[in-house]
Order: structure tokens, then sequence, then C-alpha cells
């Protein structure tokens, strides 16, 4: 190329640009900064232009590093020349320059920071207009492996942010699309240089970064669990920045558009960090917006109620667990303040905002049905005590749009009472009742009942009956939290019901033989074996033969009844039949138990009818037609020393004695023959069951031929 076709450089200046030395580099840049300043101020912009397109072609697109860096002086120069004439000339300064920034000689790298920073310097809000193509370049170096580089870009990235935060025409759209684009970078010094940025334009009000922070809210999460220390560190003291302007100015804040994100987030197990921060949000979130965050409460359980289960003495999970509580207890409040008349003081502690129009403020009670019930298989007990609290909250406060979900919950909930924990039974059963006596509409012939209530009872029969483990271990505490909870005569009465018809014969016995164990200890039905001992009253005979007919299944358990309604006379009848009752193992061990109660507080009353004078016969007799069916086992010891305790005088009997008068009204030979037809069935139960198992033994025997 000759002279001429670098005019208006010297030969001299052009040979200078493409020297190895800095200095003599620098004397042609100075040479240009000379010339340029002539040409302008004699406003000859054309040959200004010719220098520039000569340094941003010939030199910064040169196969020679050193060109490249003659080029980049020489259009810093040019810069500095030109002044605050810059603004005509930018992208001709800044396009060639950017070119440089991903060369592969670290020098030439080096020197297009430089000269960038100069020209940005020079020409400051001129080249706003260029930003994003400059925050690319930026973002690309400042991951480079050349530390000079790298303090370079960083001098040139501080000039950037002090010219974006003195402007007042800063495009904030095109700078969150960049951010958008880059914001999922897994370099952490690209990570460290987008936090950087975010930050200093979320401290700066008139930008008004919140606004769009549900556009990168993602990201700033997934930077959030960077691994490298001070990344998070960066990253964390940004978010807690934006939570202080989301709770200084609510009302500027689309919750909406960022609650899934942080339901999302909420879920990182294994980052513990993340999952605080923004279980800490949804705290903040549903505190300061209130109803809008209904539509979102099955999204929240999702992230809420696993934490819940968070048993260990690390601080951050604790705080994740305590955090989470807060969450739950505040959704709780708003379920409450939906239907009610708040007061004031409720409303100033959530307060309603409406974000958004056109949103439903209402909670959709499909989804979180749905749930409630995938977190009632949980295996923690935590989380699946909160679960059932919730529904029975949901029942107690939205009464009547959950009866539509009933169908949903009432299997999960039966499934539930096999849990082995006493708490979340406890919990259950809590929830069926309020589920069986909630108002419903009555089908026929249940007299205004709950259609549930006989459902449940059959369902929880059944389940007994396929399960016999959890019939022996948790029976007794389900039937007695039922008769806490519910009316205790309405339950046993409809056991008694349903059980008076039973098929299984064998299950019939052995279930009236837990209910007949649980009426005779248990705190809970004092009030019924009250009303028991007084059959003079007829709503207590009714209830008396309701009970009766069904206890017929377990011979004991019916002489057990009738000890303690008094009906000593009865007794003895039942008694002598049991000469043609098969004595099992299972039959004495049941009048061992009986021996026992005897003992026991329950039938003080009976032991102190013994010192009666006249005795009453029928109760003598009775006690040793006990002691005749045992053998001389430990309860035949404990029987036959009552009974000798008796003082002899006091076994005069009087014949005269009138019947008992509260007695006196029940039919007694009618319930006699209906234990009889009882036990009649049971005999031929047995028969058949005997004869099916020698069959079947016989088909699964061998023949002579094998």
């Amino acid at each position: 190329m000759s002279d001429k076709d670098y005019a208006p450089l010297s030969a001299a200046c052009v040979r200078a640009l493409n020297d190895k030395f800095y200095e003599k580099r620098k004397t042609a840049a100075l040479e240009i900064e000379k010339m340029v300043k002539e040409f302008a101020a004699v406003n000859n912009t054309g040959q200004i232009k010719r220098i520039l397109k000569i340094l941003g072609h010939d030199f910064a697109l040169s196969q020679n590093p050193h060109a490249r860096k003659g080029g980049l002086i020489g259009l810093a120069a040019i810069a500095l020349a030109l002044g605050k004439e810059t603004d005509g000339y930018t992208e001709d300064l800044i396009k060639p320059i950017l070119g440089c920034f991903s060369d592969q000689d670290l020098r030439v790298r080096y020197y297009a920071c430089e000269s960038m920073y100069n020209v940005v310097k020079v020409a400051r809000s001129a080249v706003l207009p260029h930003f994003s193509p400059i925050f690319n370049a930026l973002s690309k170096v400042a991951t480079d492996s050349d530390q000079n580089t790298k303090s370079a870009s960083e001098l040139l990235d501080r000039l950037l942010k002090d010219i974006v935060t003195e402007s007042t025409s800063f495009d904030l759209d095109a700078f969150v699309s960049l951010l958008r684009e880059r914001i999922y970078t897994r370099s952490p010094f690209s990570r460290q240089f987008i936090i950087s940025w975010i930050s200093v334009l979320n401290s700066e009000p008139q930008l008004d970064l919140i606004n769009y922070l549900p556009e990168i809210l993602d990201g700033l999460f997934r930077i959030l669990e960077d691994t490298n220390l001070e990344v998070k560190k960066m990253c964390e003291t940004t978010l807690g920045e934006f939570l202080r302007n989301i709770k200084s100015e609510p009302s500027r804040v689309n919750f909406g558009a960022m609650i899934n994100i942080l339901i999302n987030h909420a879920q990182e197990k294994s980052d513990e960090l993340v999952q605080f921060t923004a279980i800490t949000w949804i705290k903040e979130f549903v505190q300061l917006s209130g109803r809008p965050m209904l539509p979102y409460i099955s999204g929240i359980f999702t992230a809420i109620l696993p934490c819940l289960a968070y048993e260990t003495d690390a601080r951050r999970m604790t705080d994740i667990k305590e955090t989470a509580s807060a969450v739950n207890f505040t959704l709780m409040k708003l379920i409450s303040l939906q239907n009610s008349d708040a007061t004031n003081e409720d409303h100033a502690e959530v307060r309603p905002n409406d974000f958004e129009d056109g949103i439903p403020q209402e909670i959709d009670l499909q989804s979180v049905v749905d749930v409630l019930i995938q977190y009632l298989l949980h295996n923690s007990i935590q989380t699946k005590v909160a679960v059932l609290q919730w529904i029975h909250h949901l029942y107690t406060k939205l009464p009547s749009k959950m009866v539509n979900y009933i169908d949903l919950l009432f299997p999960a909930l039966q499934k539930t009472l096999s849990d082995e924990a006493d708490q979340v039974v406890q919990q259950c059963l809590i929830v069926i009742a309020e589920v069986i006596s909630a108002p419903t509409s009555p089908s026929p012939g249940t007299k205004g009942k709950n259609i549930y209530y006989n459902k449940f009872i059959v369902s929880l029969l059944l389940l007994f009956s396929n399960d016999k483990r959890l019939l022996d271990e948790r029976g007794s505490f389900i039937i007695r939290q039922l008769c806490l909870l519910l009316n205790a005569e309405d339950i046993y009465i409809t056991l008694a019901m349903i059980l008076l018809n039973e098929t299984n014969l064998k299950f019939a016995s052995l279930m009236v033989d837990h209910l007949n164990m649980i009426l005779l200890t248990s705190s809970e039905l004092f009030e019924l074996r009250n009303r028991l001992k007084d059959l003079s009253n007829e709503k207590n005979r009714e209830l008396f033969l309701r009970i009766y007919e069904t206890w017929c299944h377990n011979p004991v358990a019916t002489v057990a009844l009738c000890l303690l309604t008094q009906s000593y006379s009865h007794v003895c009848d039942l008694i002598k039949l049991f000469g043609s009752i098969e004595v099992t193992v299972d039959f004495l061990m049941e009048i061992d138990k009986l021996v026992q109660l005897i003992e026991s507080p329950i039938f003080a009353y009976l032991r102190l009818e013994l010192l009666e004078v006249p005795c009453d016969k029928h109760l003598v007799r009775a006690l040793y037609g006990l002691l005749m069916l045992l053998p001389q086992t430990e309860a035949f010891v404990i029987l036959k020393t009552r009974l000798s305790c008796i003082p002899s005088l006091h076994l005069q009997f009087d014949d005269k004695v009138v019947v008992r008068k509260k007695s006196s009204d029940v039919d007694f030979q009618k319930l006699l023959a209906h234990f009889k037809e009882v036990q009649e069935k049971h005999k031929q139960y047995k028969k058949e069951n005997r004869t099916k198992e020698i069959l079947l033994f016989d088909r699964e025997a061998p023949s002579d031929d094998t």
C-alpha cells in the first residue's frame, strides 16, 4: 500500500502505529490527536472520518497484532481530540474497538478495554445508544483469563455504571432484555458482572428496576445456587435489597408474576440458602399481598409442607422450618378472613392488595385438595399433621365449598387411619369427625344425619376386618377418640347396628370383644356406662337393647354387659347356656379377662353388693358359674378368693326379694331367645368353615398316583 492510501496520516505515523514498541505507537497517537484537533477546529469532518476509516478498518482489522494495537490507541486519540464533539462519531469509534474485545491476543484485548475507556470517558452519555454491544462485550471480557485485561475491563465497567446512573434517558427495557439473555450464564465471573449491574441499577430509585423483577428473579435464584461463595454472597445481598424495596413499596409489586418462581426454588433441597431465601420471600409475599395469594395456595403448599418435617440442629434448617410454619399460619389466617367480617386490626396484619384486575382472588379448592391428598402420603409426621389440620380448617371455614370434595378426601382419610403415629391418627379422626358431623343434604332414612356418618363406620369396620393388627394395636385408640369427638351413644349404636348383620361372624365376635372392653374401661365412655346402669329410664333401656342384640355375637361380652346393667338373673341364665357352647382357649381367655375386670374399679359397685343383707343370690350364682367354667388358673384363684370374702351370714338368700325395678320392663326371655339364635348361627358358621377347610385340604393334598 502506498503512502497516499493512508492520507492524511504521514508515512512515519503509519510506521509508528505498526511498531511493536508501545512508545512509538503512543507517539503516533499524539500526532493523530493533534491532527484531529486541527481538523475539528475548521470543521473538516471529511478528514476526520477518513482517519476513523483507516484506523477502524486497515489497522483494527489487520492481521498484524501490533497494527491492531496501533489502531486502538489511534481511535482513543481521536476521541480525546474531539472531546465534546464525539457525538457524531461514536459509532465509528466504538464499532472497531468492540471487534477487538474478543481478539486472540491478550494484549490486543487489554488495549481494546483501555481504548474503549477513553472513548466512553470523553463521550459520556453519547455512548448509551451503543450500550447493548458494549455491555455484551464487557460481560464476555469479565471472564478473561488475563488479569490485566480483567482489571482494565473493571475500570471501564465502573465508568459505564456511573454514566448510566447519571443519565435520564437510559433504556431500561433494552437492558433487561440483555439481562434475560445473560443471567443464566454459568460462569462465576459473568455472574458477578451481572449481579453488580443489577445491584447498581436497583439502588437508583429513578430507574425503577423493581418493575422488571419478575423477568430476572428466576435467574437471580439460579445465581444464588452458585458454589462460589463470593458470587453467592453478592446475590444474597442483592436479593435482600430487592426484598427491602418490596416491603417498603408493596403497591408497586406484581406478586402474582413472581410467586410461582419462588415456589419452584423453595423446593431446592440441595441448597439450604436458596430454599430459605425463597421461603422467606414467600412469607413476605403472603403477608404483604393477602388475598391475591389465595389462588397460589396449592403451589405454596408444595413449598412449605415438606419443610415442616425438618428435624435437625442445623441453624439454617431450623430457620427454614420456622419460616415455613409462619407461612402456614398466615395462610390459615387468610382463609379465616376470607368469609368473615374481619376487624381493622386483623387487616393491619394481613393487608389485601389487589395487584392485578382480572385475577381471581379465590382459593382453587380442587388443586388444594389434590395437593393435600398427595402430602398425606408423606413420610413425616409433622407434614401429615399439618395437612390434616388444613383439611379440618377448610371444612370449618368453607364448609359449603368443601362438601363437594368429600368423595375425593374420604378414601385418603380412611387410609390415614392405618398410620403408625398416634398424632397423625388422632388428627385424622378430628378431621373425619368434622366431615361426618358437618351438615349435608340428608339421604332417605338417615333422619337428618350426614350421609357419610354410616359410610365411615362401615369403612372403619371393613378396615379392621382386613387388618387384624390394626384392630388389636389401634382399634381401642381410634374408637375412644371417636367417642370423645362425637356422641359416644351414636357411635356405639351405629357400630352395633352394622355388626348385628355382619356376615363374618368371627370378626363380629372379635369386634364386640374390643367394643365391650372399651365400653367397660375407657374414661371417655363414663357417661355411657352410667346410663346403662340405670335401666329404669326408657331411653337407657332402648340403648341397652340395641347394644345387647349385637353383643350376643360374643357370649362373655354379653355377660359383662349384663353385669354392668346389674341384670344378674339374666347372667345366670346366660351362663347356664355356656354348657352348650364350644369352650375354646379363646373363650376361656375372655372369661379370664372378665374376672380381671370384676376386680377393677369399674365393677367396685358389684363387689360391694356382695355385702348386702340379704345377698343377691343371682349375683353370687353368676360369679360361682364363672368360677366353675374356669380351669384352675390365676383368674380362678382370684375369683375364688373374692367369693370366700362373702360373710356366711350374707349367703342366706331371701326368696321374697323383689326383682330390681330398673330391670322390670326388660323382656329378658326374649333377649335369651335372641342370644340362643345368634349363638346357633355362630355354631353353623364354624361348622361350615371347618367343612371348607377340609375340602380345601383335600384338594391340595397329593394323590396316591404321585
